[in-house]
């Protein structure tokens, strides 16, 4: 006679890390893009670190005549490059993700009398990084060098 017992189920193992959750979509930061002639740069003088130093320059960032934030050009002299043009934009919170970085990076480039500026920043800095290229600037950062070293040459614009 055969045997009709059922088989045991197999026993279930417990698993071995959290089952994920889904992402939640988050909407673009900042709204709309910004119509790049609401975007102005506004001469100030340079504060200290920001623009203040021999040959620096300063900007307030402004969209439809509402402070966005600063761009600033300081010359430093820092290995791989050596003495140069270097560029930061900071950007309010609100302004960011509409594409007022990529408009101010081009404007501070024109409008600086430096013919090359580089640019420093993190590797991980995508939004900042997007925006600069699409400034003209150009990936020049040696293999060895951590941080993403960025640069631009009049002339040779985008």
């Amino acid at each position: 006679m055969a045997d009709t017992a059922k088989p045991k189920p197999a026993k279930r193992r417990a698993p071995t890390r959290p089952t994920p959750k889904p992402k939640v979509s988050v909407p673009p930061k900042g709204g709309p893009k910004v119509d790049p002639r609401e975007v102005e740069l506004l001469v100030k003088p340079g504060r200290k670190g920001k623009g203040d130093g021999p040959d620096g320059e300063y900007w307030e960032v402004q969209v439809s005549g509402k402070r966005a934030g600063e761009v600033f050009v300081n010359v430093i002299d820092e290995p791989p490059v050596g003495r140069h043009a270097s560029l930061q934009i900071f950007l309010n919170k609100d302004q960011q993700g509409r594409g007022v970085g990529r408009v101010a990076y081009r404007k501070a480039a024109e409008a600086s009398r430096h013919d090359v500026i580089h640019l420093h920043m993190r590797k991980a800095n995508v939004a900042s990084r997007l925006a600069a290229e699409a400034a003209g600037f150009k990936d020049v950062s040696p293999p060895t060098i951590t941080q993403l070293i960025l640069k631009r040459t009049r002339g040779q614009d985008a």
